[in-house]
């Protein structure tokens, strides 16, 4: 029996974090939050022990000095914001929290910008957590076929994760072997929201269309690749028995994207993954979608009808897009400063005391809700790192051209991006899709 290399064994490890990911509601909670920083700082600092790591490590890090420190800038922001500050500071940094510690009467002598000090400390090690996984990124995968047996693997857990979505959904079970689906009638899989679960299946369909399209064909891979093919079939089922609006938008414009690219854009065409490309529309779309679906999934695919129908229409209360515009008026309350990261679900039940039982813990657009949270200070360090890490992107890939269009729609209609595995696979696929360096 051949030992398993060195490569394949961090790797594996790296894949057990993106399971425990999958399978515990995307690490959406504080104390999973903590777990993911605690798994991912040890594995960075075992990585660090291997030289070759090592120099990695340091090769990544000479090369993108700006854009890091520009992050740990926009880190030490983040732990600014939950600093106990003197009352009268407050006037400044925060006009409109100074405003409602003075309706509560209370001798306080000390208080942070943040409205909920604790979900920005959460908020700073998640932040803190994708740093470390770019880093891992950069030591562990280094070759093309790294690259592809990231791939795979996505493929096969996102399979997995599909398979037990779709069981719910057909049994009509919320409650089975104790994982509860809180969506009655959709597929959820190991997640809460129907929403999160179609765009992580969507990743893996991603990641199994670039694993068909990146395999020779070889006796040796033949399998592989049919295997891969079966779960495309499955991780189709699941987003389209999510129902989830924008997650069956996505799929569309995804499959559209690749036969955009494959007809017109590439150079070098495959018929083979052109004719795949072909059976996914008309097999795994439309007839299957169909099927499970009815003509329900054609309503998935408007993602914005109701949103419009919301505008013209006064009486609709508290809706999408009503929460979207009164989160964008709410940045200009705490403009500079913003009101703490993870700090949403606090500001709004101070600007709707008397909801009952009713409240929003997203805006239901991502890039509002982050802007109003970390301010526009925060949002410039976040946005020119990250911009300047991704400089190489200017130029045309057709993949990051996906991913941007994606994650755009992402975080104009949706929350999913809140969710940690959502950033996780977004900061994997990118850092992926970059050149590989020379040093191995």
């Amino acid at each position: 029996m051949a030992a398993i290399s060195k490569n394949k064994k961090y790797q594996y490890f790296f894949f057990l974090i993106i399971t425990f990911y999958s399978i515990f509601n995307g690490g959406n909670s504080n104390l999973l939050i903590q777990i993911n920083f605690l798994l991912i700082s040890l594995f960075f600092i075992f990585c660090l022990k291997d030289k070759n790591y090592n120099l990695h490590f340091r090769y990544f890090f000479n090369q993108n000095k700006f854009s890091i420190y520009l992050y740990l800038l926009f880190l030490v922001y983040l732990l600014f914001q939950i600093l106990p500050l003197p009352i009268n500071s407050l006037k400044f940094f925060s006009p409109e929290k100074f405003y409602f510690l003075n309706l509560l009467n209370n001798e306080i002598s000390f208080s942070s910008i943040s409205l909920a000090p604790s979900n920005t400390f959460f908020q700073f090690l998640n932040f803190c957590s994708l740093l470390i996984v770019v880093f891992i990124l950069k030591m562990i995968f280094y070759r093309e076929r790294h690259k592809q047996r990231f791939y795979l693997f996505l493929s096969i857990i996102g399979f997995l994760s599909a398979c037990f979505g779709t069981l719910l959904y057909l049994t009509g079970s919320t409650d089975l072997l104790s994982f509860k689906s809180f969506n009655s009638g959709v597929s959820t899989g190991f997640f809460v929201s129907r929403t999160v679960f179609s765009i992580f299946l969507l990743f893996c369909f991603i990641s199994s269309l670039e694993y068909l399209k990146r395999s020779q064909i070889s006796e040796r891979n033949f399998f592989s690749r049919a295997y891969v093919r079966l779960f495309i079939i499955f991780i189709t089922i699941g987003i389209i028995t999510s129902f989830s609006r924008i997650g069956n938008f996505l799929l569309l414009n995804v499959v559209l994207f690749y036969l955009l690219n494959e007809f017109f854009l590439k150079k070098q065409n495959s018929n083979l993954f052109r004719n795949v490309i072909l059976i996914i529309v008309f097999v795994d779309i439309v007839v299957l979608g169909l099927y499970f679906g009815s003509f329900r999934i054609v309503e998935r695919f408007l993602f914005l009808k109701n949103e419009f129908s919301e505008i013209t229409n006064p009486d609709v209360n508290l809706m999408r897009f009503q929460i979207i515009k009164f989160s964008l008026n709410q940045i200009y309350n705490y403009l500079i400063f913003g009101y703490g990261a993870g700090g949403f679900e606090t500001m709004f039940q101070l600007s709707f005391p008397n909801l009952s039982n009713s409240f929003a813990n997203h805006a239901h657009s991502d890039l509002i809700e982050f802007v109003g949270e970390v301010g526009l200070l925060g949002f410039a360090l976040f946005f020119l790192s990250i911009s300047s890490f991704l400089k190489e992107f200017i130029k045309f890939n057709f993949k990051n051209l996906l991913l941007i269009f994606c994650m755009c729609i992402i975080l104009l209609f949706d929350f999913s991006l809140h969710i940690p595995f959502i950033q996780f696979l977004f900061v994997c696929f990118f850092v992926l899709n970059q050149k590989f360096t020379k040093l191995s």
